[in-house]
């Protein structure tokens, strides 16, 4: 009962800060990408500490020393809508590659239009590649880190969708740095669920990986492995 009652006052609250935010991002169309990335994040801020205090979900973060020093791709685990929330705190500022179909979400995607995404066709096969490309390599060289989750969809925790090269094949593009992430949000915080569990979330962030010279579909297989092994090894964030 507790967990429910707590979820649902951070929804009272979450909803209309989101609302509320919404048309702040839109406001912020006449400044610089940088200008509105520090803005509009605010909400994300807000948000993980509504969670914190609320809904007791806490979390910590190891392996912080292989965040490189220059601009790099985040190839992650997708569990939840928790590390879309967390990584604008943990990493610097950032793009995430997605569906063009989102930025038509009312109030959300409204300022996910304002956050500079690479954002593609997905069914668009080679022509969705070029968009990633040509997108990637720009934000890349204004220092934009790039956010990718390869399974393409959130997966519930045990689960394993198929991950997709296309991140790797950008890295190796670009010449950039592949940094690999595991975690466990999603065992506190599903998909698509209204209750939210108290409990630590650990993000473990795996050494970068140099993607210069390396065949996309054997690096990918080498972020695969790393992820699926470390998300089993850190095991559940709930409390008991």
């Amino acid at each position: 009962m507790a967990v429910r009652l707590r979820s649902l006052a951070f929804e009272c609250v979450r909803f209309p800060l989101t609302i509320a935010f919404s048309f702040i991002a839109l406001w912020t169309f006449p400044f610089g990408p940088r200008t509105r990335y520090q803005i509009i994040t605010t909400w994300s801020k807000l948000i993980i500490i509504l969670v914190r205090v609320i809904c007791g979900m806490r979390y910590r973060v190891i392996g912080r020393e292989n965040i490189p020093q220059e601009a790099s791709i985040v190839l992650s685990k997708h569990q939840s809508a928790w590390e879309t929330i967390a990584f604008q705190q943990i990493f610097p500022p950032q793009v995430w590659v997605l569906k063009k179909i989102l930025l038509k979400i009312p109030f959300f995607g409204w300022g996910l239009a304002m956050m500079n995404p690479i954002a593609i066709d997905r069914g668009a096969g080679v022509r969705a590649l070029r968009q990633t490309l040509e997108q990637g390599s720009k934000r890349i060289l204004d220092g934009w880190w790039i956010v990718i989750f390869p399974e393409g969809t959130r997966m519930a925790p045990g689960k394993r969708g198929r991950y997709h090269v296309g991140g790797a094949w950008l890295a190796a593009q670009l010449g950039a740095k592949v940094v690999p992430i595991a975690h466990n949000a999603g065992t506190v915080w599903a998909r698509k669920a209204f209750l939210k569990y108290p409990g630590t979330i650990t993000v473990s962030i795996g050494p970068a990986i140099d993607a210069t010279g390396r065949k996309p579909e054997e690096l990918m297989k080498g972020v695969e492995d790393w992820i699926e092994q470390e998300v089993e090894r850190i095991g559940s964030a709930r409390h008991s």
